[in-house]
């Protein structure tokens, strides 16, 4: 089963945007949502969903995969709505939730909710290469910071995002193949599969050093070369005009 956070190769107007455009608009776009209202959010997050819908990602496989960010965000709005004072709606273990709250609570959620889709857009159209290369291009100018090494870390950090995900999806059913779902502890049975998960990432993780090791793999390769779309202006003028947008919705 492929991840929604892998790389989907294709021939998307996305898919062919420069990698430098596209890093600098997550970054734009990031940066707006934290004082994005409901207006401003909920107009990104349409388009968003649509868009992953175009690259395989249907609304089930999507609340599959989310399902813990969904529990977090949960979370989030829960204390939120009864943290924050206001107009009492409901009564909750002696804690008012109030209207304020749940407004609150709400948009924050579809924030974060906002930056996750962003995220995952990014991740499906944009290759490790591609982003690691962008990466650099923006370190370059920076004194004292050696680009290509952290470029080439974060590739590396990014290849194996995909691969924990695929693992930890092995171990949970593995664990429901033997039972392990039936332990009413549920502390031990988290714990239980995050030993698995670390045992067999740190595994991969060495066996992935040495491998470079015995291949004299160093960070200083070819320099990456870019191959602009031609709609890059475009693109990064409709992330600028989102970005003011946010401020007035």
């Amino acid at each position: 089963m492929t991840s929604i956070f892998e790389f989907k190769s294709g021939e998307s107007v996305i898919h062919r945007l420069d990698p430098r455009c596209k890093l600098a608009i997550l970054c734009l776009w990031g940066a707006s949502l934290a004082a994005a209202q409901w207006a401003a959010a909920i107009l990104l997050l349409i388009p968003l969903l649509l868009l992953l819908n175009r690259l395989g990602a249907t609304l089930l496989s999507l609340l599959t995969e989310l399902k813990i960010f969904l529990v977090f965000l949960f979370a989030i709005f829960l204390v939120r709505a009864l943290v924050t004072p206001g107009t009492p709606l409901i009564s909750f273990f002696g804690s008012d939730i109030t209207f304020e709250g749940v407004n609150e609570g709400g948009i924050v959620a579809l924030r974060f909710f906002n930056i996750m889709i962003l995220g995952i857009v990014f991740s499906s159209t944009t290759s490790p290469s591609q982003l690691k290369a962008a990466f650099q291009w923006f370190l370059g100018p920076i004194p004292f910071v050696p680009e290509k090494r952290a470029a080439m870390i974060m590739g590396l950090s990014l290849r194996f995002l995909p691969l924990i995900f695929s693992q930890s999806r092995e171990i949970g059913q593995a664990i429901i193949a033997r039972c392990g779902d039936n332990r009413k502890n549920p502390i031990k049975r988290i714990t239980t599969h995050a030993m698995a998960l670390l045992s067999k990432t740190f595994g991969q993780a060495d066996t992935l050093g040495l491998a470079m090791e015995a291949r004299c793999y160093t960070e200083h390769r070819t320099d990456p070369c870019f191959s602009p779309s031609g709609n890059e202006r475009l693109a990064f003028l409709l992330a600028i005009a989102y970005t003011l947008m946010t401020f007035f919705l």
